[in-house]
C-alpha cells in the first residue's frame, strides 16, 4: 500500500463548463441556494472554485447543473481561503 494521501473533491458541471470545488464548501448549501436561485427565476450564487477563486453563476430555471464526487490526490493548497489563490502561471 503506497503513503500517497488522497482527498475527495466536488466538481460542478454548469451548462458547459465544469468547476472544481475547493475544499471545506457545505455541498448541501450550495444545493440549496443553486435551487433557490432557480425557484426566484434567476439569480446568481457564489461559490469558491479549486484555485481558491472566488465564482459566481447566474442560475436560472434553464440552467443545467450536475454535482460529481470523486477521489484526487491530496493538494494541501486547496482550502478554499480566498486570501491565498493558486493555480496560476506563475505556481508551482
Amino acid at each position: 500500500m503506497s503513503g500517497a494521501q488522497t482527498m475527495v473533491r466536488t466538481q460542478m458541471a454548469v451548462n458547459d463548463a465544469v468547476f472544481a470545488l475547493a475544499q471545506g464548501q457545505d455541498l448541501e448549501d450550495l444545493r440549496r441556494r443553486i435551487e433557490t436561485a432557480v425557484d426566484l427565476g434567476g439569480r446568481f450564487v457564489s461559490f469558491i472554485a479549486v484555485g481558491n477563486r472566488q465564482v459566481s453563476i447566474l442560475f436560472s430555471p434553464g440552467t443545467k447543473v450536475a454535482l460529481s464526487v470523486e477521489t484526487v490526490m491530496y493538494d494541501e493548497r486547496d482550502d478554499g481561503n480566498l486570501d491565498v489563490p493558486f493555480g496560476g502561471f506563475f505556481d508551482e
